[in-house]
């Protein structure tokens, strides 16, 4: 990034509230990025990674098992059992050297929107 590049985030509309289900996951498109988003109904928190596994290159987060370690939020891949932290992507299986990409949620009048980071 040049010294005259600014981040900023961009705020899309990803889905409904009622369009995710408690303690569970769904995969959103925006542009060419599949996210997954999750709702831990049980903290009321949301939660937005990479859809893809970086471990074995799946798009399959979305469908993880969600849960907690040390009051952690985090998700499993579904075929890996690589286990990722929710609120800052890293590794919190042995392979320490994958990590998520994480985006802010918000939610306004149960509408979910996502954060992405633009260069400009």
């Amino acid at each position: 990034m040049s010294l005259t590049q600014t981040v900023t985030t961009n705020w899309f509309f990803a889905c409904k509230t009622s369009d995710v289900p408690a303690n569970g996951g769904v995969c959103v498109k925006y542009k060419d990025e599949q996210i997954a988003l999750f709702y831990f109904a049980r903290r009321d928190e949301w939660y937005a990674t990479q859809n893809l596994c970086p471990h074995r290159r799946q798009m399959a987060l979305s469908r993880g098992m969600t849960g907690t370690i040390q009051d952690e939020p985090k998700v499993a891949c579904p075929f890996h059992k690589k286990t990722f932290s929710l609120a800052d992507g890293r590794c919190l299986s042995d392979e320490a050297e994958c990590s998520l990409t994480v985006y802010p949620v918000k939610i306004i009048d149960d509408l979910v929107y996502i954060g992405v980071e633009v260069v400009k």
